[in-house]
């Protein structure tokens, strides 16, 4: 359960090593490797050490400021404006959920010791959907067509003993793209399905029993 990661304990200076950022943020338990998950990319580099770990409260402004690289890189599809300030709207109430609700969780990305993104789970309020949704997952565009992002996205969806939710817009190419490889290749069931809240959206469930 995504609740159990290490939180977080001060707040981060940027572009710090390895040891320092683990060490501000507070180490949190992952999915493999204590935290950290350690893969071949596809780039020259031969490994690459990712890390996964849940933010607390005190990260807050973090993920707001992160969060307007990844409201400007939808804002086409999405088609919203920047406010008289020059940032996209966030909205408070919600972002607080990640630190006061138990089922969801504002997840820093680590890419070799760099902040390279985040992933935010949310435990859906759909009725009879009883997953948690991978609801924003974003990498930073120094540290994608690595392999990073399928390889998160894998290990998340595998893991625990909860049923997951994964949904996109139907206008985005590129997730798309991306969803179906990663969903393609799970070791568990995966069932298309209509939701009438939101219907250009596409939505997939993703179970541990076998799908009657």
């Amino acid at each position: 359960m995504f609740q159990n990661f290490g939180q977080g304990n001060c707040y981060l200076q940027s572009v710090q090593p390895i040891e320092r950022i683990r060490q501000a943020i507070g180490v949190g338990s992952t999915f493999v490797n204590n935290g950290a998950l350690r893969f071949s990319t596809e780039s020259p580099m031969p490994e690459t050490t990712v890390e996964l770990i849940q933010t607390g409260p005190e990260e807050a402004e973090l993920i707001r400021n992160l969060y307007q690289y990844y409201a400007y890189e939808s804002s086409d599809w999405e088609q919203e404006d920047v406010e008289a300030d020059g940032r996209f709207y966030i909205h408070d109430e919600h972002l607080a959920r990640y630190w006061s609700d138990p089922q969801w969780s504002a997840n820093l990305l680590l890419v070799d010791g760099y902040i390279a993104g985040f992933l935010l789970i949310e435990g859906s309020e759909l009725p009879g959907i009883d997953a948690l949704e991978l609801a924003d997952l974003f990498i930073l565009k120094r540290y994608r067509r690595k392999g990073i992002g399928r390889a998160i996205a894998s290990q998340v969806l595998c893991s625990g003993e909860r049923n997951w939710l994964v949904r996109f817009y139907d206008q985005d190419e590129v997730s798309q793209a991306f969803w179906r490889t990663v969903l393609d290749n799970l070791p568990r069931p995966v069932q298309s399905i209509e939701l009438d809240d939101e219907p250009q959206l596409v939505n997939y469930l993703i179970t541990r029993a076998s799908l009657h």
